[in-house]
């Protein structure tokens, strides 16, 4: 079924899409090669291309028909871009999407600032619309998404957090960039209140839902699958919600061997595979599924007010992709 949803989501947007790649090249426009380089090492591996997609149909759902919702979108990708090359330095992170890690080809000062000149470009962009409200939308993310990683580095090996605590870690980490990407589309639209409102949480739900099919693909899908070895987040010492649940659930005896796997210096892959069986054993995985479903169907109960068109049908499928996505 995830094959055939993700075929026809890519057939549905395959025009946009062909778009927004030329749009990431040309809007690059670095005045050092080198920047170009590395930002092209990320930008052109592979992405989904999920934010500036959200942005185009959230305007358009809204009736927007200006060819601007392709350069505007790009906006997104830069940002989240921006933030992959910066958390990969700080995670000391290999491999991204199946290639070598950029501050691994470069050295991590140089990655550091190509994704400070991909968020000026972002803003550079975002200030051509001349929508003071898309401005501050492009603000509050920055600022969100940076807190979002300083929380989860100071959290970094907590044991005890709490499920509160993480769904605000993976809300400023994730929700609030997909949160933008679908209000500012509506935004460009000059769409009603309710119409900006309602997409807004559309994409909060959308993040939620995405995030936390992340953290279980982490647990579940292989190193193929995943363009990096499985249980990195374990191994970075970030517990996400199926580790959460479980250790909440687990006897005693269990906890103890669990908080041991976790903070064991050396990753051992039979280690980890027991450890996935306590993950099912106390119902982590059934949990954050359940809980990723949830947000799936208030992400679509949102879009109830718009009339039935392309991009309406287009939003619920990628609601739906969300969860069902193998990577």
């Amino acid at each position: 079924m995830t094959k055939g949803l993700k075929q026809k989501i890519i057939e549905m947007v395959a025009p946009d899409l062909e778009k927004v790649e030329i749009a990431l090249e040309q809007n690059l426009k670095p005045n050092v090669e080198l920047v170009k380089k590395i930002a092209s090492h990320l930008l052109f591996s592979g992405g989904k291309r999920l934010r500036p997609l959200l942005m185009i149909h959230s305007a358009r759902i809204c009736g927007y028909n200006n060819e601007f919702d392709i350069v505007f979108s790009i906006i997104f990708e830069y940002l989240h871009a921006a933030t992959l090359l910066h958390d990969d330095v700080v995670d000391e992170a290999d491999t991204r999407r199946g290639k070598k890690a950029a501050h691994i080809k470069w050295d991590a000062p140089k990655v550091v600032l190509t994704g400070d000149f991909l968020l000026a470009r972002a803003l550079d962009i975002a200030s051509k619309t001349k929508e003071p409200d898309i401005i501050s939308v492009i603000a509050k993310i920055t600022q969100d998404m940076s807190q979002g990683e300083i929380d989860q580095l100071d959290k970094k090996g907590k044991l005890d957090l709490s499920e509160k605590e993480y769904a605000e870690i993976i809300k400023r980490k994730t929700a609030v960039l997909i949160q933008g990407a679908c209000k500012s589309g509506a935004i460009l639209a000059k769409a009603s209140k309710e119409k900006k409102d309602a997409l807004n949480e559309y994409g909060y739900h959308l993040g939620m839902a995405f995030q936390m099919a992340d953290d279980l693909l982490d647990y579940l899908a292989s190193a193929k699958e995943l363009g990096k070895n499985p249980g990195a987040d374990m191994r970075e010492g970030k517990l996400t919600l199926p580790l959460i649940h479980s250790l909440a659930n687990a006897s005693q005896k269990d906890r103890v061997w669990m908080e041991n796997a976790i903070t064991a210096k050396k990753f051992i892959p039979e280690q980890f595979e027991k450890l996935k069986e306590k993950l099912y054993m106390y119902k982590g995985i059934e949990y954050t599924q359940k809980k990723a479903q949830d947000h799936v169907k208030k992400a679509k109960a949102f879009l109830d007010g718009f009339h039935d068109c392309r991009s309406k049908q287009l939003l619920c499928m990628i609601a739906d992709y969300s969860i069902e996505r193998k990577v």
